[in-house]
């Protein structure tokens, strides 16, 4: 046993210093990214905001909502593959450049994943995802996978710390997921004790990464569009949400009323409610690590889109940063102990 003594932070410890800009409007700001992959073929240009690879928000609805305006999904992976024809016959032509198929690690999953690689062979990004990406299974899972498909972009995750990242990226994995129990509905720093204060992940993993050449995706915990903001300032590539695009048209989940007000069920892929609908319950060896909360439905996403990408702008012009990109290089992190002002909270 051992004991770190040196801070880890979250969003909710830091703000983030302004700095004297040139710019005179927001609307001056590019929020689009170009990436070039460690493995993966051809290069990525969009905005690097993702939607959770969970069915109560990684949606092919949400995906044609995200993808207008250049942003992502990781679609989740309980799809069948007739679904994926028939949205992928609707949709735009350019959509595979704004959508992930996800897998798990096992056997089944594999060959999900292989026969619809082989069916539609224009999508072209894979989100191999676990709750622990510590495991040796895991990363051999990242070796053959690579090796099965050389062109593809391969996400993988989730970690927190800067050597999985790299040998996940040395695996093969061209984008590392980064978060262990930062989620809203994810309770595994409660069930496990185990986990890692989001903003550091970054910090530390993002340093990892990009030594390598490889990307990470801030995967949790951001609860409003600062948060975003303070994690591709503390090195970001990508930011995935959950809860802040969950509860909308696109999302999935149970659209119910209660005491006159509409509600949406939204809930952790670890949750009892997720096991029950696609495991057969949680098995005899576990136990739930995730929460099912009934949330306010929030109409289309559109207009949480443009909050946040309006809010993301705003940061920009405060730092002086034209471009998405130059926000890690302008920000400077404050220690606080408050972040606003809740009296009409």
């Amino acid at each position: 046993m051992r004991i770190e003594t040196d801070i880890k932070l979250g969003f909710k410890d830091v703000m983030i210093r302004p700095k004297r800009s040139t710019l005179q409007s927001r609307s001056q700001v590019s929020l689009d990214r170009t990436f070039e992959f460690l493995h993966g073929a051809k290069s990525w240009t969009g905005i690097p905001i993702m939607a959770a690879n969970m069915d109560t928000v990684g949606t092919f609805e949400m995906a044609e909502a995200l993808a207008r305006h250049h942003l992502f999904t990781a679609v989740h992976k309980h799809y069948q593959h007739q679904d994926w024809a028939k949205f992928l016959n609707i949709a735009p032509r350019d959509i595979a450049e704004y959508i992930a198929v996800s897998t798990g690690t096992g056997e089944a999953d594999s060959e999900r994943l292989a026969t619809l690689l082989s069916s539609f062979p224009q999508l072209r990004f894979i989100c191999i995802d676990v709750a622990n990406g510590y495991s040796e299974h895991f990363v051999e899972f990242v070796k053959r996978t690579r090796a099965q498909f050389p062109d593809k972009v391969i996400i993988a995750g989730n970690v927190v710390t800067g050597e999985m990242v790299e040998e996940l990226l040395l695996a093969g994995a061209d984008v590392i997921k980064v978060g262990i129990g930062p989620g809203s509905v994810c309770t595994t720093r409660v069930k496990t004790g185990v986990g890692y204060p989001q903003l550091s992940a970054i910090i530390e993993c993002a340093d990892a990464a990009h030594g390598l050449g490889g990307q990470i995706i801030a995967d949790g915990g951001c609860k409003i569009p600062g948060d975003i903001a303070k994690a591709f300032g503390g090195g970001a590539d990508f930011v995935m949400l959950g809860g802040m695009l969950a509860g909308h048209d696109e999302s999935g989940g149970e659209l119910i009323q209660k005491d006159g007000k509409h509600l949406k069920l939204f809930y952790g892929m670890s949750s009892k409610t997720a096991m029950n609908k696609y495991a057969g319950g949680v098995a005899d060896y576990r136990a739930s690590e995730g929460k099912t909360v009934e949330i306010p439905y929030k109409g289309a996403a559109e207009e949480t889109v443009k909050d946040i990408l309006g809010s993301l702008r705003s940061t920009c012009t405060y730092v002086g940063a034209s471009r998405l990109k130059e926000l890690t290089k302008r920000t400077t992190f404050i220690r606080v102990q408050e972040q606003h002002n809740e009296v009409f909270s």
